[in-house]
């Protein structure tokens, strides 16, 4: 088989992308082809090169040695030659390309979106593409340039900005608290139905300082009628009438701004629920897409604007 010199860059460039992607149908979604053409292509390299260079099976593959080598060789170029083109095409001109973002779920449907619009009519020859997600997503591996992540643990590999800061609130609807009281004391809480985030299989447990007395912890054991892992459907059940819930802000915010949720114990600091800050990631580069640079200052100058005090 004779591919020629200008084909063959193709072909080691898809290799080097199933390499990080870890099967074909991801490798095929990253580079916007079937999978079909993205087995062809490996097939063809694999019979130029006269040696296998992937394993497959159902589910993934694995780089033979060979593999290993050539795809470890080609990473370094082909990062230079991507920075490169970037760098001439960010030089001049209006703001364009594609930025691929992964967010939380309750921060991306709450609170990003509608920056995301203000961007995108803006800068109209931007592309976003927006992964709403919980799991904790690989950038590197799955292409993406910006993460939002509300975490008090950050890698070390990758360029984290601050976004905004934000804290725990204890809420509940006034309905709720017209028919079972408003608690005045977090030990009150242990006699309230309350909505929480399950830790495993600890019980669960709401920690809370007085800003008088910041040494000293006051620990309640709660209890409620439902539990979950994500902050919208605490929220709702809030708002349903449920019990007392425990919210970062941003998932509260609009609710309590309405009066359809009222703030409880206010004086009281909650401890250890959440992550104080929320940043914005990226994989570390030489060069950076304008676009991705432009996003990233976007977002951080609207949500520090408008950050509570």
């Amino acid at each position: 088989m004779k591919i020629k010199t200008d084909a063959l860059w193709l072909h080691l460039h898809w290799l080097t992308v199933l390499a990080e992607q870890g099967n074909f149908t991801r490798a095929a979604e990253r580079l916007d082809v079937s999978k079909a053409a993205m087995s062809q292509k490996i097939k063809e390299l694999e019979t130029l090169a006269g040696v296998p260079l992937v394993q497959r099976t159902t589910r993934s593959v694995r780089l033979t040695e060979a593999g290993e080598k050539l795809v470890s060789e080609l990473r370094a170029p082909f990062a230079e030659i991507e920075q490169s083109f970037y760098a001439v095409r960010d030089s001049s001109g209006p703001l364009r390309g594609l930025v691929r973002i992964t967010a939380p779920v309750a921060f991306a449907r709450q609170q990003l979106q509608p920056h995301i619009g203000d961007f995108l009519r803006l800068h109209p020859q931007v592309r976003i593409q927006l992964e709403v997600t919980d799991r904790l997503v690989s950038l590197a591996s799955e292409g993406f340039d910006l993460a939002i992540r509300h975490s008090n643990a950050l890698p070390e590999t990758h360029v984290a900005q601050l976004l905004c800061e934000t804290r725990p609130l204890l809420v509940a609807s006034p309905g709720w608290l017209a028919q079972h009281g408003e608690p005045q004391h977090p030990n009150e809480l242990s006699q309230h139905s309350c909505l929480y985030y399950p830790r495993g299989t600890e019980s669960p447990r709401w920690r809370f300082s007085d800003p008088a007395q910041p040494q000293q912890e006051t620990v309640v054991n709660v209890s409620g009628p439902f539990a979950t892992n994500n902050s919208e459907s605490i929220r709702d059940a809030a708002l349903d009438g449920l019990g007392i819930a425990m919210l970062p802000d941003f998932s509260a915010r609009q609710a309590l701004g309405e009066g359809r949720l009222r703030q409880l114990l206010p004086q009281w600091r909650i401890q250890g629920a959440f992550a104080s800050h929320i940043w914005i990631v990226r994989p570390w580069a030489a060069r950076v897409p304008r676009a991705v640079t432009e996003l990233s200052q976007w977002l951080r100058q609207r949500f520090q604007v408008e950050a509570p005090r």
